[in-house]
């Protein structure tokens, strides 16, 4: 008989792709996925580190669970994820109601764990780093997504130890799936109707297996026919190689949006965060791009307010932006985490720092709107996803990431089709269906 998972993800494109393994994982063990949390035997919620008080959402959540179970029998309860890695036998200490604990690199133990649990009625903490024997594992186990664009992680783990970031500490060092293992699982998942590949890492371009690397990765990808599009996220300026970015005046389905954390546009700033990179090193691979294919578009992470960012720093952060013009950019102020570095370095006055956060993401969104703006009356190539929420229109991007909503069929839903864009606002193009094809794309 099946049991019914109730799975919630916070978090990274990583932490998409992992609850979709986890739930083709316990489809072994006779559990179905239920969008309907009351429904559930098992409720797994996957978490994240990076953003703040990511801990206490975790327990906020759990609380909520707890509710709706009130006055049913309690549903087995697993966390998984980065918070998990983090808190562990805590976890389990301050929140009773949690039943298992697994860190992101023991996901392929979560069968063997459910069932012991089940059948010792015993609180489990899962949490060893063991990243070969977790995809030894999944390897075996079909990929069954079937979204026109999906997640494909590739390299799992951080060797930077940039002082603000805790992924080095959840997720480990920096380790790379074999290449024969990624093109199979690509043409699995083409064979399921995937029309676009979003390659995953925590630093997507330091993957290296032998004698392949990202470059190897993405033109090998692009001899699968039924695979339009490919991207990849996230990079490490550091790892930006010749050969991925002579890739660019190549391919034909990598897309030419770039994203790439900066996080401040001061060296003082990057040194303090060990970032590895100087901000001329960024804007000469920035330069190496544009020369390549003038098409390309940049987005990046920025922290603002780290400890020691003085307004001569944050001036710099702005110059940068105003230069590159970075579209589809993330903004915070810094937030420590526990374990690294800057845990407990001397944080920046609340008001000066929303007020800097403020000004960094006027630019950015006038940087978005201004290219939005740019493309009205131009037709330009859209994936098609799905409908809308509501049914009456179609969804897809640009080959910028950008939402495109438009009036089209269903039988456009996993094609490329040119839109012409009618309005606009910061986050999405609104158009319609263009039907001559003789008409330049832009």
């Amino acid at each position: 008989m099946n049991r019914k998972i109730f799975i919630k993800t916070f978090g990274c494109q990583m932490n998409e792709y992992d609850s979709n393994r986890i739930l083709d994982t316990v489809k072994k063990i006779e559990f179905i996925k239920t969008e309907k949390l009351e429904e559930a035997n098992c409720y797994l919620l996957n978490t994240c580190h990076i953003r703040d008080k990511a801990k206490e959402k975790v327990y906020h959540e759990i609380g909520r669970v707890k509710k709706s179970f009130r006055l049913k029998k309690k549903p087995l309860v697993i966390v998984t994820g980065c918070v998990a890695q983090a808190e562990n036998d805590e976890m389990l200490k301050r929140e009773p109601f949690i039943d298992l604990v697994i860190g992101p690199q023991s996901y392929h133990k979560i069968n063997e764990k459910i069932k012991q649990f089940l059948d010792r009625q015993k609180k489990i903490d899962e949490t060893e780093f063991d990243t070969i024997s977790k995809f030894n594992f999944l390897n075996k186990i079909k990929n069954t997504s079937n979204k026109v664009s999906t997640f494909l992680t590739i390299q799992e783990g951080c060797d930077k130890f940039c002082h603000f970031c805790v992924v080095p500490y959840t997720r480990g060092p920096e380790y790379s799936r074999t290449f024969r293992e990624i093109i199979n699982e690509a043409k699995v998942l083409a064979e399921n109707g995937v029309k676009e590949i979003i390659l995953l890492g925590q630093n997507v371009n330091a993957y290296n297996d032998k004698n392949y690397n990202l470059s190897n990765l993405i033109l090998e990808i692009e001899k699968i026919p039924q695979i339009k599009r490919i991207r990849y996220t996230t990079s490490h300026p550091k790892d930006m190689t010749d050969d991925l970015i002579k890739v660019y005046g190549i391919s034909k389905k990598l897309m030419p949006l770039i994203h790439l954390p900066v996080q401040s546009g001061s060296d003082k700033i990057l040194k303090l965060m060990n970032r590895k990179h100087s901000v001329k090193d960024y804007i000469k691979i920035y330069e190496k791009l544009k020369k390549i294919n003038s098409a390309i578009e940049f987005s990046s992470d920025f922290i603002i307010s780290y400890p020691g960012e003085e307004v001569e720093d944050f001036d710099h952060t702005v110059e940068l932006i105003e230069k590159i013009k970075f579209i589809n950019s993330y903004s915070f102020i810094f937030s420590p985490r526990p374990g690294t570095v800057a845990e407990n370095l001397k944080l920046i006055d609340k008001k000066t720092s929303m007020e800097r956060l403020t000004k960094i993401q006027n630019k950015l969104s006038e940087n978005q709107i201004e290219m939005h703006k740019s493309l009205k009356n131009k037709i330009i190539n859209v994936l098609v996803e799905n409908f809308t929420e509501d049914k009456t229109k179609l969804f897809g991007r640009s080959e910028y990431m950008t939402s495109v909503v438009f009036d089209g069929k269903k039988d456009d839903i996993g094609k490329i089709v040119p839109v012409k864009i009618l309005q606009s606002n910061r986050s999405t193009l609104f158009g319609e269906k263009h039907i001559n094809s003789n008409q330049k794309v832009a």
